[in-house]
């Protein structure tokens, strides 16, 4: 378990071991890398960072990571896999579940009250991008990301 205080004060526990905390996830992530670029989302508040949200009523995780970023980006995925979890300790605990996907396609989407576009990036562009959401700037942000090139092979 790697543990960090995030961008906002909390106590945060990340895993790649599934199951590994009580709370059940209620929101997920998800990485999707596709020649050789990161897919992002412009959230119109926090900046850019990866798709992402909250499970909606009757949804499982899998769904709602799907939807999501549809919803968010216009991409289809296939090959959803579990990655990770992590715990943040706000005034009520609440879990994340990541995910990794590939791209399966693309389509124009209008896009929410929550976002303005998506966007492809480098691996440089994804970690020096001047409007980074405080997310994707932590240390469990970076510990995933690591994690993440290191078995870029696998998927």
């Amino acid at each position: 378990m790697f543990s960090f205080i995030d961008l906002n004060g909390y106590k945060v526990d990340l895993s790649f071991t599934r199951g590994e905390f009580k709370v059940e996830p209620k929101h997920v992530l998800v990485f999707l890398k596709h020649e050789n670029k990161w897919l992002c989302t412009i959230h119109k508040r926090r900046g850019v960072e990866v798709p992402g949200g909250k499970l909606e009523r009757g949804e499982t995780l899998e769904e709602a990571a799907v939807r999501e970023v549809f919803e968010e980006t216009g991409v289809h995925v296939k090959n959803l896999k579990w990655f990770a979890e992590y715990a943040v300790h706000d005034d009520i605990l609440f879990c994340k579940t990541v995910f990794t996907a590939q791209f399966a396609g693309q389509e124009e989407i209008d896009f929410d009250l929550e976002t303005s576009g998506m966007m492809w990036l480098t691996d440089e562009e994804f970690a020096n991008h001047p409007n980074l959401s405080f997310h994707m700037k932590d240390e469990g942000m970076q510990k995933m990301l690591e994690e993440v090139k290191r078995n870029d092979d696998k998927w």
